[in-house]
């Protein structure tokens, strides 16, 4: 997945040995995801998906071909601003398997890669086949996926019968039961400030158990050109461009990893304003936009259900 992970459970006494198996239980899932859903490695059922220019049905994993189906009933909830084929517009933008670039590619080649996206161009059939009408469609579920992942690690541990877990790949977080203090997990949502290291300032403390956290911005993946303009790895498929606006990051709070980490990156997307009336009208949601007001300066606005949450000047 290209990032790191943590685990954490609570009210359980320090076993070094037992601390180890779980941790060979959760890095197997990992590993499975993986060897379905990467875009890293090319011995992977979506690099082999996205190799092909056969117009053919592809057989895939179960597990795949669902992460697939919710991805695209997003992209059709979302009206396409979540959209799981612009795979080759984010390798082309440097934010893909092909490596970093420092200037923005041009514009002939960002419509070229446009004509070979389009969730439209992709359908899951009930046999778990996954189908492409043009041959250069490809699949990026790197707005998905870890979510997904934060989800079947946390599974793991309650089928062990943990109850006060804490799971977070990246930004993707799962949390059931209470913390170490018999309170609800305290989750940072981190100040976006650019080249601040990560867990260097937060703007807001958020309580979470039984639900999920996701939080998607501009603040770490990114690069800027000659002239010290920021291009952020989120796309907007529209345009095939990355996100000008100035919503920094959004959070969101759901029923799972997967949803969330989808809907965070939906909702940074559209930005501040129809992102909010968006969220508003999915009662299963909730979500707490950062815009940026100046040089460094945020306002925070939550959303009708988003919890109570410490803000911090």
């Amino acid at each position: 997945m290209g990032t790191t992970y943590t685990v954490k459970i609570a009210s359980v006494a320090r076993d070094d040995a037992l601390a180890a198996d779980l941790r060979a239980a959760v890095e197997a899932r990992f590993d499975e995801i993986n060897r379905q859903m990467s875009n890293y490695r090319p011995d992977s059922e979506l690099s082999l998906f996205n190799r092909s220019t056969s117009l053919a049905p592809i057989r895939v994993s179960a597990e795949f071909a669902e992460v697939v189906r919710h991805a695209l009933a997003l992209s059709r909830d979302s009206g396409g601003a979540f959209d799981p084929t612009v795979g080759p517009l984010v390798n082309l933008w440097g934010f893909g398997p092909s490596g970093q670039r420092s200037e923005p590619p041009p514009d002939a080649e960002v419509e070229a890669c446009r004509a070979k996206c389009g969730a439209g161009h992709l359908q899951v059939t009930i046999p778990n086949e996954l189908q492409k009408d043009i041959p250069g469609l490809q699949l990026d579920l790197g707005g998905i996926a870890k979510g997904h992942g934060s989800d079947e690690a946390a599974k793991v541990l309650l089928e062990r019968g943990y109850t006060n877990i804490f799971v977070a790949v990246c930004g993707e977080i799962v949390a059931f039961g209470s913390n170490s203090e018999g309170k609800p997990w305290q989750v940072g949502v981190e100040r976006p400030i650019q080249d601040l290291p990560r867990g260097a300032d937060y703007s807001a403390i958020v309580p979470l158990s039984g639900r999920a956290l996701s939080t998607s911005g501009d603040t770490y993946n990114y690069f800027k050109d000659i002239e010290g303009t920021t291009y952020s790895h989120i796309l907007d498929p529209a345009t095939g461009r990355p996100i000008r606006h100035r919503l920094a990051s959004v959070t969101v709070i759901g029923p799972n990893g997967r949803s969330a980490d989808g809907i965070a990156t939906t909702l940074y997307v559209m930005g501040a304003e129809r992102g909010l009336e968006w969220i508003e009208a999915r009662p299963e949601y909730a979500a707490l936009f950062i815009v940026r007001t100046g040089e460094d300066e945020f306002k925070l606005v939550a959303s009708s259900r988003f919890p109570a949450f410490e803000a911090i000047p």
